[in-house]
């Protein structure tokens, strides 16, 4: 029986199910660990966070963003595309690049990436925003921290700032980093 989102008057030929679990890696053997993956995440500076956007199409857009423990911090505008998507439905997958190194010689690339399943949420009490974006400044401009509080200070009531509750985090290489 077809399920029917009214909200964006999509019709999916198969009932629509929510997995218990996320799908293992297909390719173990070139599996991260979850460390590896989270310096991956640590150390990247942009990812790509994917939602589901209007009329049931996938939008993904790349940003800045910052880790601290299980969680991801974005920023953005007040209004959007990323947010409107979000309040319909809050699940999102957000995939960093760690390393990607063309070998046109042997016709593959030199890869890490990671991907992340979560939640993602604005954040609405002021001490947390604030703690958000004071690291964002703190990844991206560690050298201007009062610079950046000031600017921060000035934007502050255009600013939103999301977090991601990380459910589920993966990462994978290509065979031939994994053998080394």
């Amino acid at each position: 029986m077809p399920v029917i989102f009214e909200e964006f008057n999509v019709i999916y030929a198969e009932p629509l199910r929510c997995p218990t679990e996320f799908r293992a890696l297909r390719r173990k053997a070139q599996a991260l660990s979850e460390e590896s993956c989270r310096e991956i995440l640590r150390q990247a500076t942009t990812g790509v966070l994917a939602v589901l956007g209007d009329e049931g199409y996938p939008y993904a857009v790349p940003l800045n963003y910052c880790l601290e423990g299980n969680k991801i911090y974005i920023h953005c505008a007040k209004t959007g595309h990323k947010l409107d998507a979000i309040r319909q439905c809050d699940k999102v997958s957000f995939c960093v690049i760690g390393q990607d190194d063309l070998k046109p010689e042997l016709f593959t690339t030199f890869y890490k990436s990671v991907i992340v399943f979560g939640r993602a949420s604005t954040i609405e009490d002021e001490t947390a925003k604030r703690h958000a974006i004071s690291m964002l400044c703190e990844k991206y401009a560690p050298d201007l921290i009062a610079e950046g509080q000031k600017e921060i200070d000035a934007f502050w009531n255009g600013l939103t700032m999301l977090q991601i509750d990380i459910e589920a985090i993966s990462g994978k290489q290509t065979k031939d980093l994994a053998e080394e």
